[in-house]
């Protein structure tokens, strides 16, 4: 078995068909496993790529191995973040005193009467801001829901599919919103977080030591370059490697597979029309012990270029590891690969995030150093009408019995961790005693997957 990728998915697979006797080689590109789930320095503090968490909602059976692996160092965290909505702070996720204390009463009146007109509203074309407006109604898709995905995606709402809106909204109309804020099970579910001490990239590094122990081989610095599909295996080349395997399991971006197999003409021509959007990670160092009291703080309007900043030392209780003369702030700052923001130099996109962090009533410092990363894979762009792209290249992966796409990249998805590794656990329970992958079991996984949410 040959996995490809180790992130979260690849290295759980790896782990799961290790552990039930196969001979598993891990292929990854990076020098070092967790894919964007690793964990690395910046002046002594570990950090990640962006702001991960394990949401409650982890199966159960993945939180038993999680747990296992990593003992007390999984810390369960309470969240403390805050969103900027209509020139106002509010808690995130949101309480009901908060929001009706700092809400604008303008905002608070016109949320009113889109509730009370739900009912007569429907979407007239299925793109993100008909499915939204529909939904919650105009006020949210003005002051949060469409700022937020041009942002993001650099699309107007109205040019992003619908299904996009139901993958990345949870409460799609008001009285389901309001439930969410008000039933207090539910607060407290979405109130905490798993966490590692010594960073997310923890996870992926256990997953990694856990596959080893089984028996799994972990390769870095090895770039697939070439994959031949067989009728009783994969020949898979990756640099001077060729390894033949009885099945590949690709974590790798879907178009990639298709690439890398040299699928039919027609195949490789709706691979290359599907599009992510890029994310820059900027990372500030100042010489306090902690920025605020915030883990998160999230800009979902266009005048701040982040889309979110997070301090690392805020998710977790490092006392013992982490410095107490130093912080970090993270900056997710989405971007296309070349643009102004791609190719900025680190001081200069600084600069101009602090002065817009100020300007948002933040007491930032300035910083003492800056580090970036860049990622050219960060979201899926669901522009109106991939689906049909995203269905020529799925239904010709289906086809080849001996290659498994799964992951978040391998499925072109919005998934959390947890939904991630869900895959991979559904993709190793996809393989019968005889070695053959049953295709009704991975169907009916791939269904479950399609329902998947993601969880902010």
């Amino acid at each position: 078995m040959v996995v490809l990728g180790a992130g979260p998915a690849g290295l759980g697979v790896a782990l799961l068909l290790a552990r039930r006797g196969h001979a598993v080689t891990v292929l990854e590109r990076a020098p070092a496993p967790g894919g964007l789930a690793a964990s690395f320095e910046v002046a002594g503090v570990r950090v990640d790529h962006g702001s991960h968490r394990l949401h409650p909602s982890c199966p159960p059976e993945i939180l038993d191995v999680l747990r296992a692996e990593l003992g007390d160092d999984l810390q369960l965290r309470r969240r403390h973040g805050r969103i900027r909505l209509a020139g106002r702070w509010v808690t995130f996720p949101p309480r009901p005193a908060d929001l009706a204390r700092r809400l604008p009463p303008r905002v608070s009146a016109h949320l009113a009467v889109d509730a009370a007109t739900s009912p007569f509203r429907t979407a007239q074309r299925d793109t993100f801001a008909d499915v939204v407006r529909a939904g919650l109604g105009p006020t949210m898709l003005r002051e949060f829901y469409g700022p937020y995905v041009q942002k993001i995606w650099g699309l107007p709402p109205d040019q992003l599919s619908g299904e996009l809106a139901r993958r990345r909204v949870g409460a799609r109309t008001p009285g389901a919103l309001l439930r969410r804020v008000l039933d207090r099970k539910e607060r407290a579910r979405r109130g905490v977080f798993w966490y590692p001490r010594h960073g997310f990239g923890q996870i992926p590094e256990a997953l990694a030591n856990a596959a080893t122990r089984a028996g799994a081989e972990i390769v870095c610095d090895a770039e697939v370059t070439r994959l031949d599909l067989g009728d009783d295996g994969v020949r898979v080349q990756a640099c001077d490697t060729t390894i033949d395997a009885d099945h590949v399991w690709s974590t790798v971006p879907l178009p990639l597979i298709a690439r890398l197999a040299d699928a039919p003409g027609d195949v490789l021509d709706a691979a290359a029309r599907l599009e992510h959007r890029a994310l820059t990670l900027l990372y500030l160092v100042f010489d306090v012990a902690f920025v605020s009291d915030f883990d998160a703080s999230y800009f979902p309007g266009l005048e701040v270029c982040a889309s979110r900043v997070s301090e690392p030392k805020r998710y977790r209780d490092g006392r013992g590891s982490d410095p107490d003369d130093r912080t970090v702030l993270c900056a997710e700052i989405p971007c296309a690969v070349g643009d102004d923001v791609w190719t900025a130099a680190p001081d200069a996109l600084a600069s101009r995030l602090v002065t817009e962090l100020r300007a948002q009533d933040l007491a930032v410092p300035s910083p003492i150093a800056v580090d970036v990363r860049r990622v050219a894979h960060a979201y899926p762009t669901y522009r109106v009408g991939y689906e049909t792209h995203l269905q020529t290249v799925e239904s010709w992966v289906l086809a080849q019995p001996r290659i498994v796409s799964l992951g978040r990249q391998g499925l072109f998805a919005h998934d959390n961790t947890h939904h991630t590794l869900a895959t991979a656990w559904a993709a190793a329970d996809a393989l019968a005693a005889d070695g053959r992958l049953d295709p009704e079991r991975w169907a009916a996984a791939r269904e479950r997957f399609a329902t998947h949410v993601v969880e902010d």
